[in-house]
């Protein structure tokens, strides 16, 4: 049995072998992995693996650029939107006199029309009371 150089054994190391369930065994599996032969296929599905991972990352930066610079884009339009506009615009219609109150049960016959406005009743007479007596004080006997 040769033993494999540290280059051999760096080259033939990959994530599965480093944490897998064999890594925490020591260094006499790390041995035994680095002398098995691997499966060509194995290492061939590791770096599509890899490569896929990288285009997924790679995308999602890109898609993140794009994304706050339309934000950009379209801040700066919205700002210079407001610049533009004339701060003391007239409208543009005229306004319309407020609606009645409606009244929904009235309308329909429920109940009797009310007016919007309460008739005047005439105000009754003021009471004619005596004037106020003056308080008595607090320690003085009650007045009989």
């Amino acid at each position: 049995m040769s033993r494999l150089s540290w280059r051999d054994r760096l080259r033939r190391m990959n994530q599965r072998s480093l944490f897998g369930p064999g890594a925490s065994l020591g260094p006499a599996t790390v041995n035994e992995l680095a002398t098995e032969p691997e499966d060509v296929s194995a290492m061939g599905s590791a770096r599509v693996e890899a490569v896929q991972r990288l285009q997924v990352g790679l995308f999602g930066i890109g898609a993140m650029v794009l994304l706050v610079g339309l934000a950009s884009i379209i801040g700066g339009q919205a700002e210079r939107n407001d610049q533009l506009a004339v701060p003391e615009a007239a409208p543009t219609t005229e306004p319309s006199a407020p609606p009645a109150q409606a009244n929904p049960l009235a309308d329909a016959g429920v109940v009797p029309d009310i007016a919007a406005q309460p008739s005047p009743s005439p105000a009754p007479p003021p009471l004619d009371l005596p004037p106020p007596r003056p308080a008595a004080p607090v320690d003085a006997p009650p007045s009989q």
